[in-house]
């Protein structure tokens, strides 16, 4: 039996790698970045297909879902942009990419692969999952980071209401706060606070289980934190 597909937008070796990895042993995968650095060993490891994309290119992210031999089963968007400093000094340009990167790339996968999705059959009364990595700061706005805050607001509001329009048509849609510090290679947690940072195939789990939802009982917000963050 052919393997469901699942497309990974923004890869990198932190939750990228460690959702690519869930997702292997049941998915034929296609990954998509930037650039081809840190995709290479993660497709050798899990089989997938790669291709080179900026997400900010309806263009290129129209093609890439257009080319699909099959109507995508799971979509993943994970990239976003920062430009940090105060308001008074912020460069409008570096504030249009973090909003374009994060909202307008997540807009564009969103738009195509829900354009994919809906030709496709129900399985089990369900067309396929779109999955948008958030952030605390689509919640809450923090000092010297509006620009990452205006893309994950816009993202956070996207999600909510693609899945409002796409549910009753057999397309899960959800949005995932992460609200916390993600233990990618490199980082290492305090030593007198263990487990206090986010273990990125722990979140790869809760991606799992919102993919696995039965359509009477569908998520579409979730937020994952360590016991150290506040509410």
């Amino acid at each position: 039996m052919t393997k469901p597909l699942a497309v990974i937008i923004g890869v990198g070796d932190g939750l990228s790698a460690a959702l690519a990895r869930n997702l292997a042993p049941d998915h034929s995968l296609v990954l998509a970045a930037r650039s081809p650095g840190k995709m290479q060993a993660l497709a050798e490891e899990t089989g997938a297909r790669t291709t080179l994309l900026d997400a900010t290119d309806e263009a290129a992210v129209a093609a890439l879902f257009a080319d699909l031999s099959t109507a995508p089963r799971v979509v993943i968007y994970n990239p976003s942009a920062r430009a940090r400093g105060p308001i008074a000094e912020l460069s409008a340009d570096e504030v249009r990419h973090a909003v374009e990167v994060t909202a307008i790339g997540a807009f564009l996968t969103g738009k195509h692969a829900a354009k994919r999705m809906l030709e496709a059959d129900l399985i089990d009364g369900k067309k396929g999952t779109i999955l948008f990595t958030g952030a605390s700061a689509g919640v809450k706005g923090f000092p010297q980071s509006a620009p990452f805050a205006m893309g994950k607001f816009a993202q956070r509001g996207l999600a909510e209401s693609m899945a409002r329009e796409l549910h009753p048509k057999g397309i899960h849609v959800a949005w995932i706060n992460i609200d916390g510090m993600i233990l990618n290679p490199g980082r290492s947690e305090p030593a007198d606070k263990p487990g206090s940072m986010l273990r990125p195939e722990a979140i790869a789990r809760t991606y799992r289980h919102l993919i696995n939802q039965d359509r009477s009982a569908w998520t579409n917000e979730v937020a994952v934190r360590p016991w150290v963050e506040r509410f």
